[in-house]
C-alpha cells in the first residue's frame, strides 16, 4: 500500500518453484537482511544462496562476514545504503552482471551446497567424538 515509482511493479509472493526464474530475470537482485541478521553477521539469508545458485547477480546490504561466503565485487555486490544501490545499478552492465552471477554460481556449487555442509558437519562431529574417546581412554 506504499506509493511506488512508475518503474516498480508489485508482484506479491513468488512461489518456491518460480524463485530461480524470478532471480535471473532482472539485471540484479537486491537482498536486504533483517536487522537481527545484519547486526549479528555471519548468517546470510537463504535468498543469498538461492539467487547465487540461480546464477543471478546479487546486491546485498553490508553485513559482517559476507566475504566468507562470496567475494565482494566478484561474486556479489555490497551496498552500504540506497545511494550505493543507485550507483551500482547505474554502472552495472548486463555483461558484468552475468559474470558476477556466473562466479557466484560456481562458488556456491563448490562450497555451499547442502551436501558439502552436511559433510563438513559430519567431519567436525566425528573429530570431536574421536578427541573425546582419546581423552576418556587416557
Amino acid at each position: 500500500k506504499k506509493p511506488m515509482p512508475a518503474n516498480v511493479s508489485w508482484l506479491g509472493h513468488v512461489g518456491t518453484r518460480d524463485h530461480n526464474a524470478f532471480n535471473v530475470t532482472p539485471k540484479a537482485v537486491l537482498n536486504i537482511s533483517r536487522d537481527s541478521m545484519a547486526s549479528n553477521g555471519f548468517s546470510p539469508a537463504t535468498r543469498v544462496f538461492e539467487a547465487a545458485g540461480a546464477g543471478a547477480c546479487l546486491i546485498t546490504d553490508a553485513w559482517a562476514g559476507v566475504e566468507l561466503f562470496l567475494t565482494p565485487g566478484e561474486e556479489i555486490l555490497v551496498a552500504r545504503d540506497g545511494a550505493d544501490v543507485v550507483e551500482i545499478m547505474c554502472t552495472l552492465t548486463p555483461g558484468r552482471a552475468k559474470a558476477i552471477g556466473a562466479a557466484a554460481l560456481r562458488r556456491v556449487l563448490a562450497e555451499h551446497t547442502y551436501t558439502l555442509r552436511a559433510e563438513r558437519v559430519d567431519a567436525i562431529l566425528k573429530a570431536h567424538f574421536e578427541r573425546e574417546t582419546v581423552e576418556a581412554a587416557e
